[in-house]
């Protein structure tokens, strides 16, 4: 997830259960190609990018690359574990949902501490090839659990904790999250500083 910072906002959710829509054939291909394009692109930074390059600082995080590519990944597995989670909250009363949301927002603050541990740590095991095979694995599962929803189940939605990532927002849909995935891996694939990223590169290692 994203560290929120100054000058990154929180960008406003167009789909909302007060006025549903149905996901057409061509969205859901779509979508499930998007997760696609990401897991192709992961590979091939993992596959492409010199070891040392791996130990150079990111732009505009605390992580190395190593480190934000496995945050890369972590995106996707959040989602994994948040789909049955929009699904049990959208069946309970309001109340209860924005309550929910609520308590979360207020431990904002332990959870990016513990987001920011978890992808330094979780880069020393997943990394190279253990790296791809996590993100190949995740993905596939992904866009099957995706080709499994119906369009009554795409429409649900619950309360979102706005203050854990900037593309949180206060309510949003199943649709949504298979959508948020996308929007964090490209949104750190800009703060990577690899060779040939098109970017400022840094020449050393993180501080």
């Amino acid at each position: 997830m994203i560290p929120v910072r100054g000058g990154i906002r929180h960008r406003r959710n167009r789909h909302h259960l007060d006025r549903p829509r149905s996901v057409t054939a061509e969205e859901r291909t779509a979508m499930a190609a998007e997760l696609d394009r990401c897991r192709q692109e992961l590979r091939r930074l993992v596959e492409t990018t010199p070891p040392d390059q791996l130990r150079w600082g990111s732009d505009g995080t605390r992580w190395t690359n190593g480190q934000l590519l496995f945050h890369m990944v972590f995106g996707f597995l959040v989602v994994r574990r948040l789909l049955p989670l929009v699904r049990l909250v959208s069946r309970l009363p309001a109340p209860l949902g924005r309550g929910f949301a609520r308590l979360l927002d207020a431990a904002a603050g332990p959870f990016h501490v513990v987001n920011y541990l978890g992808s330094c740590g979780g880069a020393l095991l997943f990394h190279g090839g253990r790296l791809a095979w996590l993100g190949d694995r995740v993905v596939t599962r992904l866009q099957a659990d995706l080709r499994g929803e119906t369009s009554e189940g795409l429409r649900r939605g619950m309360p979102f904790p706005t203050r854990w990532d900037p593309y949180f927002t206060a309510w949003m849909t199943i649709e949504d999250v298979y959508r948020y995935p996308v929007l964090h891996f490209d949104h750190h694939r800009s703060q990577l500083t690899v060779a040939g990223r098109g970017r400022r590169v840094h020449r050393g290692p993180a501080g």
